[in-house]
Parts: C-alpha cells; structure tokens; sequence
C-alpha cells in the first residue's frame, strides 16, 4: 500500500496555496507537495500532458485538494472530467473551497468528490483538517495509482 502520498493541491490563490503547503509541512508531512493554479492545469496533469509528461518529476497524486472556484475550469469542471476517465475517477478529491453553499455541496458530491471542506479561518484549524484528511488517506486502502489519465 501505497504510504508516500504524492498531493496534489489545485488553488488558484498563490497566499492560499502557500499556507497549504505550509500547513503540511507544520504537521510534519514530508510527502511530496505538487500545485496547479486552475482546473485546465489539473487536467493536463492529470493527462500527463506537456510540461507534466515526466512523472518522476510530476508523479500522479494519491490524494488532491481541490478549489471550486478556479479560472480556465472550475472544480466542478475537473471532477466532471474526471468522472468521465474512470481510471482517474477513483483518485481521493477533497474539496477545498471557501464556497458553503448547498448547490455546490450537493454538486461536488454528485460529480464524484471524496469529501468537501470549507476552507478554515485559522492555521490551526487548517492544520487540523489537513492532518485528519492525510491520516484518513494514508490509512485507506485505495486502487493502484495510474501512471496518467487517458487522453
């Protein structure tokens, strides 16, 4: 089983994006971090496309946190993607938003999400959600990781 969780956080927001990868690292995951600033960027990595063709620099995720609000597509958009690609389909998406709204809850969910969360308001509350989302995946036993998503 696979313990060396590659992460994949999709955040739009660079201040954002740094206090994620920040609060890893605060509760110690040593894991390797990789980011993508929209929901087309998702995609090709996903695909293994272009820039993220070498998979030992861009390893497929174990596990993704995933912003609903992003230009280029939004994480409504990736999770329809993804659904239509089963073998990404099953790869952990946690939503990770600022949205609280039951349309896009209910939504999340109907397209595939593993989870949805309202992104904290503290460092620590976020630390405390990252750890208990990581201690959950890493735990679970998942299907294989694919090497990339078909085209």
């Amino acid at each position: 089983m696979d313990r060396n969780l590659t992460i994949l956080i999709a955040e739009d927001d660079d201040n954002y994006q740094v206090i994620l990868e920040k609060g890893l690292r605060d509760i110690g995951i040593k894991n390797p971090v990789r980011t993508a600033r929209n929901g087309q960027e998702v995609i090709e990595y996903l695909k293994g496309f272009g820039e993220y063709g070498n998979r030992e620099a861009n390893p497929f995720p174990s596990v993704m946190f995933l912003d609903l609000k992003m230009p280029r597509a939004s994480g409504l958009d990736v999770l329809r993607w993804m659904r239509e690609h089963p073998e990404c389909a099953v790869t952990p998406t946690m939503i990770l938003s600022s949205s609280s709204l039951e349309k896009d809850v209910q939504a999340a969910y109907a397209l595939g999400a593993h989870g949805y969360f309202v992104k904290p308001h503290t460092l620590d509350e976020l630390k405390a959600l990252l750890r208990a989302a990581y201690e959950f995946w890493r735990f679970s036993v998942r299907p294989p990781v694919p090497s990339k998503c078909s085209m």
